[in-house]
C-alpha cells in the first residue's frame, strides 16, 4: 500500500486457551482410542472458539504509516515541500478506504517528508478522526532552536516523535546542543522517541550511545530495526552487533516496523 512506509498490518492476537489444554492433556493421559478422537475434536472446537472470542475484542493497527495532500489540498492549504511532491495517491480518505477493505481499526500516522516541518495537514487528520488516528510529530533540528518550542506545541496533539539524522545541518551531529535538548524534552514530556537511521546504524552509533546514556529517561526506538539487515560482510557484521549492543540500555527498543505507542 502506497500510503505506508514499508509497514505490515498487524494482525490480532490468536492462541490457545490453556486450561482447555491443560485439562486436555491429563484426560488424554488414560482416554481410549476412540476417546481421544472425541475429546481431540471438543478440545479443538472449544479451544477455537475461545481464541476467536479473545482475539475478536482485539484491534488491529497499523503502526507505521503515512499521508499527505491531495494535489489540490497542496494548492489551497497543505503545500508540499520543495523537492517532495508525492508520485502516489496518499491522502486520508484513501487510507481510510484502504483500512476497511483490510479490516483494519486505526493506525500512528508519522508526519512525513513530503510536508517536512509542517504538520498542519496530519494535525487536522488527527482532529478529525480521533478515534481511528495517533500521531507521530517529526523533530526540527534547525540551529536556532525553533523545534524545541515547536516540539512543546506539537505533543499537545501527538503520542511520539521522530529523529531524523539526515535533517540535521551539514556537519551537525543529533548530539549538538539542538539535538540534547530535544531529546531530553521527549524524556520530560513522556513521549517515545524514534530515531530512523536510514544510512543505516554505522554512522550513528555513538551518538545514539551517547544520547542514551546521558537521557536515560527518554524511551528510545530504532525504526525499521535501523535498517539492519542480516551481515554478509565484516562491515555489516559490524554494524549489526553496534545495533545489537543497544540492547544493554533499558530505554531502547527495536521493532520490527513497528511502533510501541499506546493508543
Amino acid at each position: 500500500m502506497a500510503l505506508s512506509s514499508s509497514s505490515p498490518v498487524v494482525a490480532p492476537c490468536r492462541f490457545l486457551c490453556p486450561r482447555a489444554t491443560t485439562a486436555s492433556r491429563d484426560i488424554l493421559s488414560f482416554a481410549t482410542t476412540a476417546t481421544r478422537r472425541r475429546l481431540l475434536l471438543s478440545t479443538a472446537t472449544t479451544t477455537i472458539a475461545a481464541a476467536m472470542a479473545a482475539s475478536s475484542s482485539c484491534k488491529v493497527i497499523d503502526s507505521h504509516l503515512h499521508v499527505w495532500a491531495t494535489p489540490q489540498q497542496a494548492k489551497e492549504e497543505y503545500p508540499y515541500f520543495p523537492g517532495q511532491e508525492p508520485t502516489l495517491r496518499g491522502d486520508a480518505d484513501f487510507l481510510l478506504e484502504c483500512m476497511s477493505e483490510a479490516g483494519v481499526d486505526g493506525a500512528v500516522i508519522v508526519q512525513p517528508i513530503n510536508h517536512m516541518f509542517d504538520h498542519s495537514l496530519v494535525t487536522s487528520v488527527l482532529k478529525k478522526y480521533p478515534s481511528k488516528f495517533v500521531g507521530c510529530c517529526l523533530a526540527n533540528p534547525a540551529d536556532d532552536g525553533t523545534g524545541i518550542k515547536q516540539l512543546e506545541h506539537l505533543i499537545e496533539k501527538y503520542r511520539a516523535v521522530r529523529f531524523n539524522p539526515n535533517l540535521w545541518p551539514s556537519g551537525q551531529k543529533m548530539t549538538n546542543e539542538v539535538g540534547r535538548s530535544l531529546f531530553s524534552k521527549a524524556g520530560e514530556l513522556g513521549v517515545p522517541l524514534g530515531i530512523m537511521t536510514m544510512k543505516g546504524v554505522g554512522p550513528y552509533i555513538q551518538e545514539i550511545e551517547e544520547l542514551c546514556r546521558d537521557y536515560p529517561a527518554t524511551t528510545v526506538i530504532l525504526d525499521h530495526m535501523a535498517f539492519c539487515k542480516p551481515p554478509t560482510n565484516d562491515e555489516e557484521e559490524k554494524a549489526f552487533s553496534s545495533f545489537l549492543s543497544l540492547s544493554r540500555f533499558p530505554q531502547c527498543s527495536f521493532p520490527h516496523n513497528k511502533r510501541s505507542i499506546s493508543i
